[in-house]
């Protein structure tokens, strides 16, 4: 009797990087025609689904129509989505709370589930990456560990299978997902021509060679500069955190812990640090007033900036000016 063809959905949603879910479904079409040209059944049937059925953007602006998600799956793969290291992963997944939800239904309805890339987060956040080992793009994977500390998440590993929940590195690792996908349905007779036919490279198994620390340390070191550069342009004006979190285009717990893991320090900390440093500049090169000093470093109580003065100079403020000043 015939083996019957394995069922793979992909789910795609507004803003998804389409390709990883697409490219997917490209190279089992391929792995199709070589079974079909061996004389074996296709090993596989597709069908592309959305949360809301009807057109989808993706996030190159590509619309591609989705069916309502099958219960009948096999598995179904969730791409990821266009995401910059200094985006708000909250408001983001915010965003695709029906996406969520859906997963949520297809985990309980018993149909593994797949995450490539980023896509990590959305299976993340509907609770089933707890308990597991996942991996995700290199670049985000300390973002998902922080997030998800219930996880055991493999920076380096390229596919990541446990139970009925697999994970994988960034973009082209969907390739990767593919071919695994091929060999196990279909078998390595099937798996290596279609490897050889679509010119990718099977048992890839490592992101390790790919990872750039330089580029780690730059997203990192951007990231704290341009808030803390933002907070001394500004540092007359009143704090507002979650104005602050605003101009960066995160949340203020985002903010919050994004910051402290880089700089090991509050922005406030920042700031009332960066406001001393200037007060002592004009009480030394100055003849402003004292609550004029206070003014202009951002505190209209001249009481409390004398206070906050003393605390980290061990001077008031009228001290370190004749002490210092000319």
């Amino acid at each position: 009797m015939p083996r019957s063809a394995t069922r793979i959905g992909v789910l795609l949603y507004d803003g998804c990087l389409a390709s990883e879910g697409l490219g997917l479904v490209d190279v089992l079409a391929v792995a199709n025609r070589v079974a079909f040209h061996t004389g074996q059944p296709e090993p596989f049937r597709t069908s592309i689904h959305a949360a809301r059925p009807g057109q989808v953007r993706a996030a190159n602006g590509v619309e591609v129509r989705a069916r309502r998600i099958d219960y009948a799956l096999d598995l179904l793969v969730v791409p990821g989505f266009d995401l910059d290291p200094g985006q708000d992963l909250d408001h983001r997944l915010l965003e695709r709370s029906a996406d969520v939800k859906l997963l949520q239904r297809v985990a309980v309805s018993g149909i593994p589930i797949a995450g490539v890339c980023v896509g990590a987060f959305l299976l993340g956040a509907a609770g089933l990456l707890d308990g597991r080992r996942a991996t995700t793009s290199w670049l985000f994977a300390d973002d998902l560990a922080r997030r998800h500390p219930e996880a055991t998440v493999d920076p380096r590993a390229m596919l990541v299978e446990d139970g009925p929940i697999t994970t994988t590195g960034a973009f082209s690792a969907s390739v990767d997902l593919a071919l695994h996908l091929v060999r196990l349905h279909a078998g390595e007779a099937v798996a290596r021509p279609t490897s050889n036919i679509t010119l990718t490279k099977q048992g890839r198994s490592s992101q390790s060679p790919y990872v750039d620390d330089t580029l780690h340390q730059r997203v990192r070191r951007d990231f704290s500069t341009e808030v803390r550069r933002h907070l001394v342009d500004h540092m007359a004006e009143r704090y507002d955190l979650p104005a602050l979190a605003a101009t960066h285009h995160m949340s203020t717990r985002t903010l919050l812990r994004r910051f402290r893991n880089e700089t090991g320090q509050t922005p406030l900390d920042f700031l009332q640090s960066a406001r001393v440093a200037r007060a002592r500049q004009l009480l030394e090169g100055t003849d402003l007033s004292v609550a004029e000093v206070a003014r202009r470093v951002g505190y209209a109580d001249t009481s409390t900036f004398r206070r906050l003065f003393t605390g980290a100079v061990s001077m008031t403020p009228s001290h370190y000016r004749r002490t210092f000043a000319g």
